[in-house]
């Protein structure tokens, strides 16, 4: 059922992961989706598997309409362009899903924090929260021209716990404030603002860092706990979907708490409980 055709919705850092997850499952309910990301079919960043190509083909194929832009989203004009070549295009947008994250750039050190580089603000803040603030800031103004909609960001998230590494976990807790600032700011326009978080992914990095693929991941006891990208994906759909979520706006919730709500388990039919830590 094509609940979400003729929205229009954009999944930024959308290569791959938990983005490329949420853009196919958006794209299953039949919306417009444009991802964005700088890895294109035959350039990927990094030589990492997956760009906004594949993902774009993957949606069509899905029942959506899948459109990929490159985009550079520490680069605020190329940001600002998406936007423009987005209302030029649909002359609206319905869905953000505030997803990218350039932090993967850079070696997550487990150290005290007196002992970590300060480059490590560069990574996680630069590249990731400013990054997400940088597309509210040009698409807001556009979804407000609707008269409702829907803010996703996806972060980490566990009862307020400790993540173990201080500039990861403040990070983390920005952009979970971030979406909850939103929220007040955006009540009259009816828009709602969510954080979402996913469990332990496993995503194609994941993998590769494991020496795993998607055939074999059961053989790695380390994998045990881990769950596709496609299950905080059918998260993000059951959200857009549900036409009383602005109770929700405000709010951090997790993958597994969703798929208990919602009814829906992971691709291969598994309901994986909260990730702990």
């Amino acid at each position: 059922m094509k609940t979400l055709k003729g929205k229009v919705v954009l999944v930024t850092g959308a290569s791959r992961g938990a983005g490329r997850g949420i853009a196919v499952e958006l794209g299953k309910a039949g919306a417009t989706v444009y991802v964005t990301g700088r890895s294109i079919r035959g350039n990927s960043t990094k030589d990492w598997p997956g760009s906004i190509d594949d993902t774009a083909d993957q949606i069509t194929a899905a029942g959506g309409v899948g459109i990929a832009v490159q985009c550079d989203h520490k680069k605020d004009s190329e940001t600002a362009a998406v936007i423009k070549q987005i209302r030029n295009e649909q002359g609206k947008l319905d869905i953000l899903v505030n997803n990218v994250w350039g932090a993967h750039d850079y070696k997550i050190e487990q150290k005290p924090f007196w002992e970590l580089s300060l480059k490590n603000w560069d990574s996680m803040f630069t590249s990731g929260v400013r990054a997400q603030l940088a597309v509210n800031h040009y698409a807001v103004p556009l979804i407000r021209e609707n008269s409702q909609g829907l803010i996703v960001h996806t972060t980490f998230w566990d009862k307020n716990k400790y993540t173990g590494q201080f500039y990861y976990d403040l990070a983390k807790n920005a952009l979970t404030r971030m979406a909850y600032g939103l929220s007040i700011e955006l009540r009259m326009d009816k828009i709602a603002v969510v954080a979402v978080s996913p469990g332990f992914m496993r995503t194609e990095l994941v993998l590769k860092h494991h020496q795993s693929s998607k055939e074999n991941w059961q053989e790695n006891e380390d994998l045990s706990r881990t769950e596709t990208p496609y299950y905080i994906g059918r998260g993000v759909r059951a959200l857009a979907m549900d036409p009383d979520v602005l109770k929700k706006s405000g709010q951090v919730m997790t993958a597994a708490s969703l798929a208990e709500e919602y009814h829906f388990t992971d691709i291969d039919g598994r309901y994986i409980p909260p990730f702990e830590i």
